[in-house]
């Protein structure tokens, strides 16, 4: 198999509101927008939101995400850090010995956003 695109589907109870927390809070853009399905696009990277209770969902399988974590990395997440300031934040800023700089925030649904930098590996991590 060679696929030509590879996204996540959040499944939402309110897709507008989880949509629009994407595309204002990470900068992604709509590229399909229906009442039960939005498409989202920030550069090459993809992500849909998708009505939980829509027909192409097989029955018993239609519940909203939760226990989901995506991570986001970013050039500065020192800047973005102090630029979601307003939005709840799970985890705050650290930088790790396994080679992250990162925060968590909460996101629609149960969904926590990791934004991260990459950094170099430290301590107990380092040589392996």
């Amino acid at each position: 198999m060679a696929p030509t695109s590879v996204y996540p589907v959040l499944m939402s109870a309110d897709v507008p509101a989880a949509a629009r927390f994407y595309r204002d809070r990470f900068g992604f853009e709509t590229t399909f927008e229906a009442d039960w399905y939005v498409s989202l696009r920030n550069g090459t990277w993809e992500l849909a939101i998708l009505d939980p209770a829509h027909e192409t969902v097989p029955t018993g399988y239609g519940r909203p995400v939760g226990g989901m974590l995506l991570n986001l990395e970013v050039e500065d997440v020192d800047a973005e850090y102090a630029r979601l300031q307003d939005l709840e934040i799970v985890l705050p800023l650290r930088s790790e010995e396994f080679g992250q700089r990162h925060f968590i925030v909460a996101a629609p649904d149960g969904v926590l956003v990791d934004v991260i930098t990459p950094i170099p590996v430290t301590g107990a991590f380092a040589g392996k």
